[in-house]
């Protein structure tokens, strides 16, 4: 059974990083993939690790405004989350940043996979698609500086929450009074 204080305070979190996309901020530097990355990797209930962070996406995206890429966006936060899932059994600082790299490259691919698809600007063509990837470079950087960031901030943060407030632990570990 999932620890509710626990579950409550990381769908907070998810929440706040979803609405940081409100913030200025230089394009594509945004908590999303840290968020889907937090979820998986924390969130003990597979169902509840992926709904919640589409939930304060989608949420936030009611906000923002929907868009023709949704879906794509969409499809690489469900993939985030399962990178997050494998961070469970691959814990430290250097699988948590590399999976933050991944999570950014990963997103680059599909959304302007689905720019591409979606799209008007780009010849439905190879070339055109590499025209699109081309593009889209510098959102790449941008992307992965944001995530290598956000995830530090997000992951960071929770473990110290969680080794100050022995209520957020995982119910499974034993808390020591």
């Amino acid at each position: 059974m999932m620890n509710p204080v626990r579950l409550i305070t990381l769908a907070g979190i998810i929440l706040v990083a979803a609405f940081a996309r409100l913030i200025p901020h230089p394009p594509n530097v945004t908590p999303i993939m840290a968020m889907a990355l937090l979820g998986g990797a924390t969130i003990g209930n597979r169902t509840l690790a992926f709904l919640i962070p589409l939930a304060a996406m989608f949420i936030s995206d009611i906000v923002l405004g929907l868009h023709g890429t949704l879906l794509f966006v969409y499809g690489a936060i469900l993939l985030t989350v399962a990178l997050g899932a494998w961070l469970q059994n691959h814990k430290g600082w250097l699988p948590t940043a590399l999976t933050a790299i991944g999570a950014g490259m990963l997103f680059y691919l599909i959304t302007n996979f689905g720019v591409w698809l979606t799209g008007t600007m780009y010849p439905k063509t190879f070339a055109g698609l590499l025209e699109c990837y081309v593009a889209a470079l510098p959102f790449l950087r941008n992307s992965v500086i944001g995530n290598l960031a956000y995830t530090g901030v997000l992951f960071g943060g929770f473990a110290l929450l969680e080794n100050t407030f022995h209520a957020l632990k995982p119910a499974t570990e034993p808390v020591n009074a």
